[in-house]
């Protein structure tokens, strides 16, 4: 049996008749979405079209009830920017730099190279413009403070992973009281950064290894896990969960992953776990 879940709590009766001739079964409301369970495995791109709204198929061995971890990328998936790409705005370079994250993203730059490549381009920049992004720029996605709220509640750990930097995470650790966190230092000497990361560069490889960790940490097996990102540098992260959220992700990784949100914000997860 499959069980789709449809990330909206308002559907017209014409959407509900279309669901139920689809996948030849009646949708039953939640608590903020609809779900059924069927024989049916539909191929659900023209679902999500025609009823303009997220809608996803859970794998058999998942059990939202089970899950304890969930580790999440942060630009672009946690908060609504790309925090190198702000921080070049304050040289003047933003386009310059966005080009090289965007071409990462897609996996079509080594992450490590990339990084590297665009934190040299901020060399010199006082210390200070960093808080200035923080204050000014940065915003969490929709969704984030409830879902948050709600893995509280269900005693769901939050692992923060980020091949940004701890300027950012260490910030948003406090604020939301994350049990996790994992980015990387810039350098700074005589209150401007030099150009260069601090020691080893996360990246990919960093962030599955830290889901395989705290895995372990906390006894438990991967079905249990949860992974969320939006670029090519999460999918090694995210094939080492027991189920992988694209959220309003690059291409190359929604065709890799679970589950696609591209609509609803980050509160959707809530639904996968209630379901």
């Amino acid at each position: 049996m499959n069980k789709y879940i449809f990330h909206d709590a308002l559907f017209s009766d014409q959407d509900l008749s279309y669901i139920s001739k689809v996948f030849d079964t009646k949708a039953e409301p939640n608590d903020g979405f609809y779900s059924l369970t069927s024989p049916q495995f539909v191929e659900l791109s023209a679902v999500r079209q025609a009823l303009n709204c997220d809608v996803s198929r859970l794998p058999d061995h998942f059990d939202g009830q089970q899950v304890r971890l969930i580790v999440t990328d942060m630009d672009s998936t946690l908060i609504s920017i790309e925090c190198i790409d702000e921080i070049a705005d304050m040289l003047g370079i933003k386009p310059k730099v966005s080009s090289i994250t965007e071409a990462a993203m897609r996996g079509e730059l080594n992450f490590e190279e990339s990084l590297t490549q665009r934190v040299a381009l901020l060399k010199g920049l006082p210390v200070g413009e960093l808080q200035r992004v923080y204050d000014e720029r940065l915003k969490l996605n929709p969704g984030a403070e409830k879902l948050n709220d709600y893995l509280k509640q269900s005693k769901i750990k939050l692992a923060l992973v980020s091949g940004g930097f701890t300027f950012f995470t260490e910030k948003l650790k406090n604020r939301l009281n994350l049990d996790y966190t994992l980015a990387n230092t810039l350098e700074v000497a005589d209150g401007c950064l030099t150009g260069a990361v601090e020691g080893d560069i996360v990246g990919a490889q960093s962030k599955a290894d830290l889901l395989l960790a705290l895995s372990k940490e906390l006894g438990l097996a991967q079905h249990q896990v949860i992974a969320m990102g939006d670029g090519a540098n999460d999918l090694l992260m995210m094939n080492c969960a027991g189920l992988s959220v694209a959220y309003h992700a690059k291409p190359t990784v929604q065709a890799q992953t679970d589950i696609q949100l591209n609509h609803r914000g980050l509160d959707a997860v809530v639904d996968l776990l209630k379901a």
